[in-house]
């Protein structure tokens, strides 16, 4: 059984190149065994857990990305000269309060454009990327060109339904953010950390909110262990109990036994019902009869995006 797919459907596959990556659906947050349903839910009847699931769809259905490049800045130093374009990804059609930016080089997109050729070029014949120059890249009218250029080849791939669903879109908006959490949750700078993972997590939701949810699992993960390590309990226990439905209905193991570990201990000391998160940990190690790893959701977290 493969990690990574719906347990009740693992050999389905999607049509044409969304193989990739399984398109959001409102996940379903019933779990498996003794578990119960989100505590969101648990109180709803049925007839408004199909409106507010309607209404989930509706919603994602609307979502349009824009993307602006309005600024760029010429970093310099001992070894290296660079362009950094800010890239600012908001949605059209509501108002956005979480308009959110980051920064690539030139060589971030060329990078992620050489990605994109390799899976899908039959699909990109018609999209134009901003031509490499061997000199006067620093030339404000270059710079310029190149920034109206590169804001209209997002806007192109976007448009290309294979690009969005496919692994690299995301990654192109977040690997960057991801890693720099990552080295800060590894030497112990937990407050930076999660504040850029929350950035990040802000990121993923508004760039790939029809993806798996499987996508979040690692960013709510590190959440988690950073909020811990801080001593911020609530907060590492919302990210903890938010990632569970994914992991439980995706197979992910080797965040499974981990996760619930956490949320058992924090919930104990927010005097929360563990109860049955402690007989869900209690059969799943049963059923995997020693297969389960020792390490902690930290140990896990920390091997991440290395």
């Amino acid at each position: 059984m493969a990690e990574g797919q719906p347990i009740e459907a693992q050999h389905q596959q999607s049509d044409g190149h969304q193989q990739e990556n399984n398109p959001t659906r409102p996940e379903p947050t019933e779990t498996h065994g003794t578990s119960t349903l989100d505590p969101v839910f648990s109180c709803l009847t049925t007839k408004e857990l199909q409106q507010n699931l309607k209404e989930m769809k509706q919603r994602n259905r609307g979502i349009k990305l824009l993307f602006e490049i309005n600024s760029t800045r010429i970093i310099e130093d001992s070894l290296t000269k660079y362009v950094l374009y800010q890239i600012v990804i908001m949605r059209s059609g509501s108002y956005d309060s979480q308009r959110v930016a980051i920064e690539r080089r030139y060589s971030d997109f060329f990078r992620f454009h050489q990605q994109l050729l390799e899976k899908f070029g039959e699909e990109l014949e018609e999209v134009h990327f901003p031509r490499k120059l061997l000199s006067g890249n620093f030339n404000p009218e270059v710079i310029a060109e190149r920034r109206l250029g590169l804001q209209d080849y997002l806007g192109k791939i976007y448009a290309v339904r294979c690009v969005r669903y496919s692994r690299h879109f995301p990654e192109f908006f977040t690997g960057q953010e991801q890693r720099r959490a990552h080295d800060l949750l590894r030497a112990g700078q937990f407050k930076p950390a999660t504040e850029q993972l929350q950035a990040t997590l802000t990121l993923l939701e508004k760039v790939a909110p029809w993806q798996s949810a499987t996508l979040l699992v690692p960013t709510l993960c590190a959440l988690a262990v950073g909020h811990r390590d801080l001593e911020e309990l609530g907060e590492a226990f919302s990210a903890a109990h938010r990632a569970l439905p994914a992991v439980r209905r995706y197979g992910l193991r080797r965040y499974r036994a981990p996760l619930l570990e956490l949320l058992v201990d924090v919930g104990y000391q927010l005097h929360r019902p563990v109860a049955q998160l402690q007989e869900e940990l209690r059969l799943f190690r049963d059923s995997e009869r020693g297969r389960v790893s020792s390490a902690s959701l930290k140990e896990v977290v920390v091997q991440e995006f290395t």
